[in-house]
Parts: structure tokens; C-alpha cells; sequence
């Protein structure tokens, strides 16, 4: 299947066209803002809506442009906007135009209570409190609060050749520092997280009752993309590694019948009355692609809704997209 000639099912209809790496917030007053990687990689955007729906014809702002040199001047990715006590801030990877590959994490912070029209400060690199965070390939931070605590879980490649993508964990010492050093979440032990590149990356959190699931993606961005969780009691040390659980089996990956192949780099939200968790992710409708995938523009942005079984788990169903 390519670009001409695909599949077409009721599961596979975008929600939002040509946005990779899609980010919902849902803010206190009940509104939405989405931030997604645009395919030219260019520049930062962000939607507004009252109501999840409204957020597909939204009009789309651009908040930040890239670099014409230096830092920050290539491969402007996933973003994802927080409110952190009372502010917004939006975190990002960038590299630059002389050394492409040279992603690093970077801060914005809003100056006003209007994400939308208040201008955007840049922060610069995300701060480490070791030697070793953030000194090679490093991307898609998120960061969230539990217990009163906030933590940042971000991707950061080692090793030498292809190199291997790896999550870490730390805690926060301000939205734009670490407070701790780095800890070793996870790393590509199956087969699944080893197709074409050792990947795990695109961490994004989920909350249920008293546990903590943090999806992450692997493998590379074709149709091996596919999506494993790691899970924990809320009440545990987040920061001890072997307190975490890893699922032996991927969560999510291509579905041929359905039309929707590669799935990965997700976010979650809740529905407007605030009971439903919804999975945003991004995902293709074909295989053949020409040249890289990372620069095919139709990766589109999809929304599940996410059920629990009778044990508490979150159930990844694709016939629950809408």
C-alpha cells in the first residue's frame, strides 16, 4: 500500500491530518490545546477548543519558528505544552542545522496566562543534574506530578553505530532543571522494540485509580512502529527501576485489516465530563513509503477511547477510535 493505494475503513479516517507526535491537553477550565510535529519540522503550533471535537477545524497558531543557525534551527519536535504551578510551558527537541542528529530537549515558557496569543520566552536546554543526561541524541520529554512530586521521563540514545534508545527517569528541580540524576527506565529488550532500530521513546503518562502506566514507542517509524507500558503503584518510588513493570507483549501495533499502521507517539486526555481516558496517537494508512519515513508527511493524528478491564488495566482497542 502507498500513498495512492491504501485501505480505507471507518477505523482509519484521521482525526487531524499531517500531525505526528499528536499532544492533548486538557486544562483546568475544561478547554483543549493541541501541539503535534508539523511535516516540515519547522516551527511549533498550537490549537484551542472548548470541546475535543472542536479542536480537528480549530485554527492553528504558530507560537515559535526555528533557528536560521545554530541551535535549534532543524528537526523541531514533538512538543507538548504543561501547566506547571500556574504557568505554561511547552518542551520540545530541536538540533541544528549543522549537525542534524543533534537533538537535545528545550523549554519554552509562556509570559502570559493566554497560551495562545501571550508571546513565548525561550528557556534554552533542559538543565541536567549529572554529567551524562542529555549529552547525545535526546528527545520527546514529558513531565508529570505525583505525590507532590514532579518528574521528567525523556528518550536519550547510547552506545556507538545506530546507537539504542532508551527512556530515563529523573526528578524536577524546576520546569527547566532536573533535580536528580538520570535513571535507567527501560531499554529495547524484545524483539518487537528492535525492528530496523532499538528503539523506546515517546513516553506519555496514564493515570487509573491508584496506578501509573506509562506507554513509550519502539522500533522505527515505519509500519514496525508499534507501542509497549511500563506500570506502578502510585505510592512507590518512581525512581527505583525495578519497582516499574514491563509488559512483555507491544500494546498497540499495525493492523493490516484495519488500515492503521505504525501506531506509536501518543498522549493522553479526558473526555469533556471528565470520565473517559482518550488515547491521541499518530499512525499511516500505508507501508510503502518513499525514502525516510521520518520526512513522509502522513503520519495523522487518531483518538481511542481507552477501557479497563475487570483487573484495573487500560484495554488498547483500535475499534474504539472515533
Amino acid at each position: 500500500m502507498n500513498i495512492h493505494n491504501f485501505i480505507q475503513t471507518k477505523y482509519n479516517e484521521p482525526f487531524i491530518v499531517q500531525r505526528a507526535d499528536p499532544y492533548v491537553y486538557r486544562h483546568e477550565d475544561g478547554s483543549y490545546l493541541f501541539t503535534a510535529s508539523v511535516p516540515e519540522y519547522d516551527r511549533i503550533v498550537l490549537r484551542q477548543s472548548d470541546t475535543l471535537d472542536g479542536l480537528q477545524d480549530a485554527e492553528e497558531v504558530t507560537i515559535w519558528k526555528r533557528h536560521e543557525t545554530g541551535k535549534m534551527s532543524m528537526h523541531i519536535w514533538a512538543p507538548e505544552i504543561h501547566f506547571i504551578e500556574g504557568k505554561w510551558f511547552l518542551y520540545f527537541a530541536a538540533s541544528e542545522k549543522d549537525d542534524i542528529w543533534a537533538l537535545r530537549p528545550y523549554v519554552l515558557e509562556c509570559t502570559g496566562s493566554d497560551p495562545i496569543a501571550d508571546p513565548w520566552i525561550e528557556k534554552g536546554q533542559m538543565q541536567a543534574a549529572d554529567d551524562f543526561s542529555f549529552q547525545d541524541f535526546s528527545l520527546d520529554m514529558t513531565v508529570f506530578k505525583n505525590q507532590d512530586k514532579w518528574y521528567c521521563v525523556w528518550a536519550e540514545k547510547v552506545s556507538v553505530g545506530k546507537k539504542i534508545s532508551n527512556l530515563y527517569i529523573a526528578e524536577l528541580e524546576s520546569p527547566c532543571r532536573l533535580s536528580t540524576a538520570q535513571v535507567l527506565l527501560t531499554s529495547p529488550d524484545y524483539d518487537w522494540e528492535r525492528v530496523d532500530f532499538w528503539v523506546n521513546e515517546g513516553p506519555s503518562l496514564l493515570r487509573h485509580e491508584d496506578k501509573l502506566y506509562l506507554t513509550y514507542s519502539a522500533s522505527a517509524t515505519g509500519a514496525c512502529y508499534c507501542m509497549g507500558m511500563l506500570s506502578i503503584s502510585s505510592g512507590a518510588d518512581l525512581l527505583d527501576p525495578h519497582a516499574w513493570k514491563k509488559e512483555r507483549l507491544p500494546i498497540m501495533k499495525t493492523d493490516w485489516e484495519k488500515g492503521i499502521l505504525g501506531p506509536g507517539h501518543n498522549s493522553f486526555t479526558k473526555s469533556e465530563d471528565g470520565k473517559e481516558d482518550i488515547m491521541i496517537y499518530h499512525a499511516r494508512q500505508y507501508d510503502e513509503i518513499e525514502g525516510d519515513p521520518l520526512y513522509d508527511p502522513n503520519r495523522h493524528t487518531y483518538r481511542m477511547k481507552i477501557l479497563w478491564d475487570k483487573d484495573g488495566r487500560p484495554v488498547f482497542d483500535m475499534t474504539n477510535n472515533f
